[in-house]
């Protein structure tokens, strides 16, 4: 079994122990805890970054309320980014703005944080719907399986809880050029969380687009994103969504990072219409109702199932 976990280990294989994915002006890497989150307005406010659909969702009375998202990723460290989500350029670590971002996307949902220190299983909220946002990547060398990784008590917390369907994963892609699941970075190496999430019930990869997509304005895949590929399995379980940092001046957070966010922030809105629904049919629901209208030349292998609608996933009645 290969273990990832021990300095040893690190050291021979070459591993880069739950690297967070992102790009950011500044360079940048938990105890389960409540962590504060920046001061947010009052008043929830769709920045410049957002799709306009989330304000229709806000107006329909859905903002998260009565659901938890859980982030596991850098909250301690002294790496931090500069950003502006909300109007106030800020240095950050990277947990922060991924925390933050989805707390702007569904402003009455439950934070909970848990440091990349802190190998602990997840811990999730009694009551409503759980997300758990996952902006980082469990690198090793090429060559083993999923099964054959000792995962720590965190990773493997976060794997059943996808494989049962006790919880929304939203796993960023990757920033790799290259395939979600199963191809190399440049150095050689595989997410091999993204690898474990593959077949689970309630994981979603999400990568990136260059801005958010309309039907007179197509969305392209970002260029640094991680694509689908041509196993339909995967394809069945990627989303996409616009980042706009890149080529927002006012922004400058862009990556996969910055997309499994808004993703989890879709998650939480729609678990506080569909109160009933279970983790599975919340990410079915998101992934069923994907558009491929707002994107420019789709096809399933870069795109997977399309551009996260909320309208569209709120749009039921109820969904089963």
């Amino acid at each position: 079994m290969m273990k990832y976990q021990t300095k040893k280990l690190l050291f021979s294989l070459a591993i880069v122990i739950a690297t967070p994915m992102a790009y950011a002006q500044l360079g940048f890497m938990q105890s389960t805890h409540m962590h504060s989150i920046p001061t947010l307005p009052k008043a929830p406010v769709v920045q410049s970054w957002m799709n306009s659909e989330v304000g229709d969702a806000w107006a329909a009375g859905y903002k998260g309320q009565g659901t938890t998202i859980t982030f596991v990723d850098d909250f301690k460290s002294n790496s931090v980014y500069s950003g502006n989500v909300n109007g106030t350029v800020k240095l950050l670590q990277h947990g922060m703005w991924t925390s933050d971002m989805a707390k702007l996307v569904a402003p009455s949902a439950a934070i909970n944080t848990q440091d990349l220190s802190n190998l602990n299983a997840v811990q999730l909220a009694r009551g409503g719907l759980n997300t758990i946002n996952l902006s980082y990547a469990i690198y090793a060398n090429s060559g083993y399986t999923a099964n054959q990784i000792n995962w720590s008590a965190r990773e493997q917390s976060i794997i059943n809880y996808a494989n049962n369907g006790s919880a929304v994963i939203s796993k960023a892609a990757g920033n790799d050029y290259g395939v979600a699941v199963g191809s190399t970075n440049s150095s050689g190496k595989i997410d091999y969380l993204n690898s474990a999430l593959m077949n689970s019930k309630s994981a979603i990869f999400v990568g990136a687009l260059d801005k958010n997509g309309t039907t007179a304005s197509k969305a392209n895949i970002a260029s640094y994103s991680n694509v689908a590929g041509a196993d339909t399995a995967v394809q069945n379980k990627f989303l996409v969504v616009g980042v706009t940092g890149g080529n927002d001046s006012n922004n400058k957070l862009y990556g996969t990072s910055f997309a499994a966010p808004i993703i989890s922030g879709y998650s939480a809105i729609l678990g506080s219409k569909f109160t009933t629904a279970d983790a599975t049919k919340i990410s079915n629901q998101l992934l069923s109702t994907a558009r491929t209208d707002t994107i420019a030349n789709y096809n399933a292998s870069t795109y997977g199932k399309g551009e996260a609608s909320i309208a569209r996933a709120l749009a039921p009645v109820s969904i089963r």
